[in-house]
């Protein structure tokens, strides 16, 4: 070796380079103007030998440590344009030396992502195509504070973490790497080394897309290469109040809904999935899909509850583009998508965010308040900025990406309180001494008005199973300002009401009934879904008594009672087939089931329900004002019979409804009426078509001046057991009794 350039060897930094324990490799890799001219280093532990090449240049690199280190001094004044032509046992390749380019991420996102307000994160941190002067790469960027050193390691390096350790921006604890030339496509991971020496390799937090489970590496993706064309959609959502419009939800998980023909343990496509779900959708009356979590995880029995890649649609249905084909077909047919969303915990998979960089990075260090009741998995640490950030980034990202409708988020009364499923001594409380936290609140009113202000019209809906008040109020008014809330309460209720023999249902008439007494308190959203009928529940059909002809006659009183109540509504997939079996995640809804004469008219039940719904404003425009809703008789406890009024701003949209749950039919049964008029039945659940008994009223019923139900008029019905019965009313017209003739 030259002496020239042995007096510019740093050997305690090449040290540092060849054991991995680097955290500022670009001021010391690459290229760098010296008095005696512009010295090259690289450290390449595969090459046999390097050369430095470009315009009139072939210089060799001199190996001057063992290990793969490799310098060179070139006789220049100025860094020229070069390449490395790398000689290794497989070949020969030529690359940009990745150590000579600048930071380029800004500043200014910088101190908002550590402040906890750089909502478009997703922009600079994780693996985005970008360009750095002329050159175009992929730029990857990871926070990991309490890292001693970060590389990128990947099929383009032989998984060898020596090779690319990555830049610390100490001031905010992000690890980022440009990589000239490198494309989509392609594998990677963090190799992350803790201060006790210890080094095993992470996933990307912000990876826009992931292998197939049960491989674990992230993907290079570019997500602006799909061209969207649901403008109109977009446009319609944010001039929308979805308050006063109807939305009937069927909740699916998208490896179970459906699977292709004759291929036991696969799975739709994304775009399969589009084509056959909208048309499904369509065709029933759905008005919105809600999906359980699509976002990257690897245990299926999860059913995605898992989460381990928050920024990436998982890869078992296809990729990035077939989701946002997904997304985008259905609402070019007119179907709203939801996607079901977990805040509150993260798995101890260990590719995943579980001791990111050595410490308790995205969750609390002390177990009691980390460990997430009743599964084990870990809660997240809302007080540090980072976190909050990397979620409600997450949320925006899914509304904005993906053009998202909205986001359910899983039980939130495991976030709002310390003491969820935990004994004594197993929670810590909160700094006054009570069970609420704290910083979970805040970041739910962070999270709603942010989302609000910057995605209006898409929706945040809680599940929660607590009676945490004012969950749908305003941030302003002091709420957590989600736009509907799970009455867990009313679904609870009826499931309980529903299992019992109608002997004995009178005696809890009052449960069934209560849910009008708490109504107004919340926007609440009457959900039937995939947990309420899964695992050692069952489905409805297996709960509710009697054999097959009676259990279905009350399952259609059932969703008629859900359908005519007021808040809008949720059924998870199966249930309109009046499935016998509970869903799993390896069985999901059996189709099988249609070929039965009975099923299938159930299904055509639901049907006909779901459309009436739509065109009945009455049972959709006025959810959220007492105006919409008016008893006639609720004290019949003996009968389990239920009368009520429906109402919309027009009168004429006015919709009376009798619920039976007994299984005794009635002839010429009385009811008080609003109004002298006319009262047509338009849908009966006992209609033969459905598979009743036909006991309904086809002709007009014309009141009398008969008092009944505290009412001065009243109509004769027939009320079919265990079923619901619909009238429209028509009030009479008024005559002027001036022109009336006196009898003679």
């Amino acid at each position: 070796m030259k002496k020239e350039l042995y007096d510019l060897m740093d050997w305690g930094r090449i040290e540092g380079i060849v054991y991995s324990e680097e955290n500022q490799p670009h001021s010391f890799l690459g290229a760098s103007e010296t008095q005696s001219g512009v010295l090259i280093q690289a450290f390449l532990p595969s090459a046999k030998s390097v050369t430095v090449t470009g315009e009139g240049l072939s210089a060799p690199m001199e190996e001057v440590d063992e290990n793969g280190f490799f310098a060179v001094l070139l006789p220049e004044k100025q860094i020229p344009d070069y390449r490395l032509e790398i000689t290794e046992e497989d070949g020969v390749r030529s690359v940009k030396d990745p150590y000579n380019f600048e930071v380029l991420l800004p500043e200014k996102a910088l101190k908002k992502f550590q402040a906890g307000i750089c909502y478009d994160v997703y922009r600079y941190l994780g693996a985005h195509r970008w360009k750095a002067g002329d050159t175009e790469g992929m730029y990857f960027a990871v926070w990991a504070p309490n890292a001693v050193r970060v590389s990128l390691v990947g099929d383009f390096n032989g998984w060898d973490g020596r090779v690319l350790p990555m830049r610390k921006l100490e001031q905010y604890g992000i690890f980022e790497l440009f990589v000239p030339e490198m494309g989509e496509g392609v594998l990677y991971k963090y190799e992350i080394k803790t201060s006790t020496g210890m080094t095993f390799l992470k996933s990307d937090p912000y990876g826009f897309a992931c292998e197939v489970r049960p491989d674990t590496a992230s993907i290079t993706t570019d997500l602006s290469t799909y061209s969207w064309q649901d403008a109109s959609w977009m446009e319609e959502r944010e001039r929308l109040d979805t308050k006063t419009l109807p939305m009937s939800i069927y909740q699916i998980h998208a490896g179970t809904w459906k699977r292709p023909d004759g291929e036991e343990g696969e799975f739709l496509n994304y775009r399969e999935l589009a084509r056959e779900l909208a048309r499904y959708v369509n065709r029933m009356g759905y008005t919105h899909v809600e999906l359980l979590p699509v976002m990257e995880h690897t245990d299926d029995r999860s059913m995605g509850f898992a989460t381990t890649g928050y920024y990436a649609p998982t890869s078992r249905y296809g990729t990035a583009q077939d989701f946002m084909f997904l997304v985008d077909y259905l609402h070019q047919h007119q179907i709203g998508v939801i996607l079901d969303w977990v805040p509150g915990h993260f798995p101890r998979d260990l590719h995943g965010l579980v001791g990111f960089d050595g410490t308790n990075l995205y969750e609390h260090r002390d177990p009691r308040q980390s460990l997430y009741a009743y599964d084990g998995s870990l809660t997240y640490n809302y007080a540090r900025p980072e976190v909050s950030n990397f979620l409600i980034a997450n949320a925006l990202f899914w509304a904005k990406v993906y053009h998202a409708d909205g986001l359910r988020l899983e039980d939130i009364s495991r976030m709002l309180y310390l003491d969820y499923g935990k004994a004594p001594g197993q929670w810590v409380a909160n700094l006054y001494g009570g069970n609420e936290n704290l910083d979970a609140v805040e970041f739910f009113k962070h999270l709603d008005s942010i989302f609000h202000k910057e995605v209006p019209g898409a929706l945040l809906i809680a599940q929660d199973s607590s009676q945490w008040p004012m969950v749908t109020s305003s941030v302003e008014e002091d709420g957590l300002g989600f736009d509907y809330k799970w009455n867990k309460g009313f679904q609870d209720s009826l499931i309980d009401y529903m299992q019992l023999d109608p002997i004995f249902r009178g005696a809890h008439h009052s449960e069934l009934i209560f849910s009008m007494v708490y109504n107004y308190s919340e926007n609440f959203l009457l959900a039937l879904d995939c947990e309420a009928v899964s695992g050692k529940e069952g489905a409805m059909y297996s709960r509710v008594p009697g054999r097959k002809k009676t259990k279905l006659a009350n399952l259609r009183a059932m969703y008629g009672y859900m359908m005519v109540h007021p808040g809008k509504k949720l059924f998870a997939m199966g249930c309109e087939l009046a499935q016998r079996a509970a869903l799993k995640p390896d069985a999901g809804v059996d189709w099988g089931m249609l070929e039965e004469t009975e099923n299938l008219q159930f299904q055509a039940w639901c049907e006909a329900l779901l459309k009436f719904y739509r065109e009945n404003p009455a049972l959709y425009a006025l959810d959220y004002a007492s105006e919409g809703f008016e008893w006639i008789n609720n004290i019949s406890a003996n009968e389990n019979m239920l009368v009520f009024l429906r109402r919309s701003a027009i009168e004429e949209q006015t919709l009376l409804i009798v619920v039976n749950f007994s299984n005794l039919s009635y002839e010429n049964h009385k009811i008080g009426v609003p109004f002298r008029g006319k009262y047509k039945e338009i849908l009966n659940s006992d209609a033969e078509a459905f598979g009743g008994d036909g006991h309904i009223n086809p002709r007009v019923k014309n009141s009398r001046e008969e008092e009944c139900d505290e009412l001065p008029d009243s109509i004769r019905i027939t009320v079919p057991a265990l079923g619901i019965s619909i009238f429209r009313c028509t009030r009479a017209e008024q005559t002027d009794p001036k022109e009336q003739i006196a009898p003679k």
